[in-house]
C-alpha cells in the first residue's frame, strides 16, 4: 500500500510553450498506472487543483514550462520546500481578504504559491512531497503549438514521471516483497 500521488499538468495551452504541462499530462493520462496515482490536466485552474489537493495526497508532481534561464527543451526536476509551521501560516480570514483584493489570485489563474497557500483556508494540508518537473520554454507567445525544442522534451518528461512514480511505488514496498 503507498499514500496517493497526483500528477498535475498546468499552463495555458494558448500561450505556446506554456501548454507543456497539459501536453505531458495528456500522454501520462494514456499510460497505465498504478491505482493510488491520478492524473489531471489543470490548465489554469488553480482553485481545482487546490480543492484536489486539499483532498489529501501524500505526493504531489506539478509539471510546467519553467523558465530558469537553460536552453529551450531543458527539463528540470525540483523539489520546493513550503514552510508549513502554524507560526509561519498567515491567519485564514485575513489571508482570504488579500486573496481576494488581489490581482494576482484568479479563479482561473495557475500561481502555484497561491495555489499551495490555499491549502490551509481549504481545511487541507499540502502534500508532503511536492516535485516539479519543469521544462524550459522558448516561447509564451500566444499560439497553441509548443515550439520544436519544447515538444521533443515532452517524451522525456513523461518517462522522467513514470521514474518518479516508480521509485515512489519501491520506496512504500514492504522489504520482504522485493
Amino acid at each position: 500500500m503507498t499514500g496517493r500521488m497526483l500528477i498535475a499538468g498546468v499552463g495555458n495551452i494558448f500561450l505556446g510553450d506554456d501548454g507543456f504541462g497539459p501536453e505531458v499530462a495528456k500522454r501520462l493520462a494514456a499510460v497505465s498506472l498504478p491505482g493510488w496515482v491520478r492524473v489531471a490536466d489543470y490548465g489554469i485552474s488553480g482553485m481545482h487543483l487546490a480543492y484536489d489537493l486539499a483532498s489529501g495526497y501524500d505526493t504531489a508532481i506539478l509539471i510546467d514550462a519553467a523558465p530558469r534561464g537553460d536552453q529551450p527543451g531543458t527539463l528540470t526536476v525540483l523539489a520546493p520546500t513550503l514552510d508549513v509551521a502554524a507560526e509561519h501560516r498567515p491567519d485564514a480570514g485575513r489571508a482570504a481578504e488579500t486573496l481576494g483584493a488581489s490581482r494576482l489570485f484568479d479563479a482561473h489563474g495557475m500561481q502555484p504559491d497561491v495555489v499551495l497557500g490555499m491549502l490551509d483556508m481549504l481545511g487541507g494540508a499540502p502534500p508532503a512531497r511536492i516535485l516539479v518537473v519543469g521544462c524550459e520554454p522558448a516561447s509564451v507567445d500566444y499560439g497553441m503549438q509548443l515550439s520544436e525544442p519544447v515538444a521533443k522534451a515532452v517524451d522525456e518528461a513523461v518517462q522522467v514521471v513514470l521514474d518518479l512514480v516508480a521509485k515512489e511505488g519501491a520506496a512504500h514496498v514492504p522489504w520482504h516483497s522485493r
